[in-house]
């Protein structure tokens, strides 16, 4: 099972992503072996791709909705909520690599 982030969601889903088409090949190649998703990393991507700071044409909400459903709802990808471990380990990793207020819900 692979774990995908908010960067990997928004390449995916965002044609003017420079990565868009590296993420779309990577998703065909390996979606046999599944995709673990935190319900954190839907949230994140929901606030990314409405933003029309970062994109000439941000999705509006209910589009981004819509696609953060597929996802959510798709039979190659596992929810993954956090647990025990994953809280202790998410504050560790904080503190080692020194992440910021902007990084604390791709790092859990």
């Amino acid at each position: 099972m692979i774990g995908l982030d908010t960067s990997f969601l928004v390449a995916f889903e965002i044609a003017e992503h420079p990565k868009h088409g590296r993420a779309r090949t990577f998703a065909l190649e390996r979606y046999k072996e599944g995709f673990a998703l935190a319900p954190q990393v839907l949230t994140e991507f929901l606030h990314i791709v409405t933003d029309e700071r970062r994109f000439e044409r941000p999705l509006p909400m209910s589009g981004a909705v819509a696609l953060a459903e597929r996802w959510r709802d798709a039979v190659e990808v596992c929810l993954t909520p956090p647990g025990q471990e994953a809280c202790t380990l998410f504050t560790s990793l904080l503190l080692e690599y020194r992440l910021g207020r902007k990084r604390l819900l791709n790092t859990m």
